[in-house]
């Protein structure tokens, strides 16, 4: 797959993309032209699932690598000084689920690292548990296959998000608990339950969020003023799948609230959940929808904590394969990252957009796959530099890439 990186400029020039009540106020005028610069990647061959994530100073690289059939290693790597450390093994095992789309994550809270996997319960396709890892600050190794949840039932348990919390990790999940069929031949629904973990792996708090979500999209969180907050996509009985938020105000979780009304009327789950960033009580959510046949990337901001969003400006639109990031770059603009169709191929790209509705044009950042094997493309800002990494696909071998590029590339004129 050609890769456009190595102080290769890329030269972009895409169309007017159009908001979902009214075009973006405008289009700005810049340079069409931006280099984006590959770095070395820890990964090896047979690599693939990277999460991306930083906390303050620090900034972390996971994925997984299947040497053969039945094995599949979780790694890491630390950034240190723009590079990319010496892989660190953290667990292996032959009976891991590994998923395109629920990937393995890595998190770090004031020298304290979090993981997880997971694992099957039984020999049924879809019954498998999230096991975290744990490694404390100045403890040499990992203690691993610690239990998130106590349900025990031979369900789905995964698409988890984690966030730094206080002195302790923020953790939620889809939980499908209620799907176990009972004496009657009955199912229930999948849920999002969430909870504060310690940094030495015991659950402190647990709470169930929503009793019926969308079964299979990736969910997000970040942490406000007012606490934590979880962003999703929901699932209502008519088979309307669209985001939904819900938050902790002052120690209390509120009922689940829909971002904004796409009427995304599906019958299966899409695959596609959002991406959440926070800046104080600022939130900036990015997601994919298919409603009324159109597909099409949106991004909408809030400033009171998620209790109210703008109306979302539609930031891509035609072939658009969603697979979101979002990060605010300052209080006025935020960076989005997506994936979209061309011919055989897929294109990751990313775009500036304004508070007040504004968009830079979108940048290519690389050709990838057009297949599941790509997977989800991963973004974060550390020190004024925008990071990706991404699975490229050659075959039937994947392999973590790695690239940087400066913010001021999408900063206005």
């Amino acid at each position: 797959m050609r890769l456009l990186l190595n102080s290769f400029i890329l030269f972009v020039g895409f169309g007017l993309f159009y908001g979902c009540n009214e075009k973006p106020k405008k289009s700005e005028s810049e340079a069409s032209m931006i280099i984006v610069e590959e770095m070395k990647s820890p990964a090896t061959p047979a690599s693939a699932l990277p999460h991306l994530m930083s906390n303050k100073d620090v900034a972390l690289l996971s994925w997984v690598e299947t040497p053969n059939d039945s094995l599949a290693v979780m790694k890491f790597s630390e950034l240190i000084n723009g590079e990319w450390q010496e892989a660190q093994n953290i667990l292996s095992g032959t009976d891991w689920f590994v998923n395109w789309a629920d990937y393995p994550m890595i998190s770090e809270n004031n020298g304290n690292l979090w993981s997880h996997i997971l694992k099957k319960s039984t020999t049924g396709t879809y019954s498998y548990d999230v096991k975290m890892n744990v490694k404390p600050k100045g403890v040499t190794g990992w203690k691993t296959a610690l239990s998130l949840h106590t349900d025990g039932t031979p369900t789905e348990h995964g698409f988890i998000s984690v966030v730094p919390y206080k002195n302790n990790f923020f953790v939620n999940w889809l939980d499908g608990r209620n799907t176990e069929e009972n004496e009657a031949g009955e199912r229930g629904a999948m849920t999002l339950r969430g909870g504060v973990v310690s940094v030495t792996g015991q659950l402190l708090k647990e709470y169930e969020l929503d009793t019926k979500t969308c079964d299979c999209c990736q969910t997000t969180s970040a942490i406000t003023d007012n606490g934590p907050i979880v962003v999703y996509r929901d699932r209502s009985d008519n088979e309307i799948r669209d985001i939904s938020i819900v938050r902790q105000v002052k120690g209390e979780w509120t009922t689940p609230q829909v971002l904004h009304k796409d009427d995304w009327q599906i019958k299966g789950c899409p695959v596609n959940g959002p991406k959440v960033d926070a800046l104080g009580n600022n939130l900036v959510v990015a997601w994919f929808t298919g409603a009324s046949k159109k597909q099409k990337v949106q991004i909408a901001f809030s400033s009171d904590g998620g209790a109210e969003f703008s109306l979302p400006v539609t930031v891509a639109e035609g072939m658009i394969m969603g697979r979101v990031d979002v990060l605010w770059m300052d209080e006025d603009y935020a960076v989005v990252s997506w994936m979209e169709a061309d011919d055989k191929t897929a294109l990751f790209k990313t775009m500036r957009v304004g508070t007040d509705g504004t968009t830079s044009k979108s940048q290519l950042i690389t050709e990838m796959a057009d297949s599941r094997k790509s997977g989800f493309p991963q973004m974060e800002i550390i020190e004024e530099i925008l990071y990706f990494a991404w699975t490229e696909q050659v075959g039937a071998v994947t392999n973590i890439r790695t690239a940087k590029l400066s913010i001021d590339a999408f900063k206005p004129n």
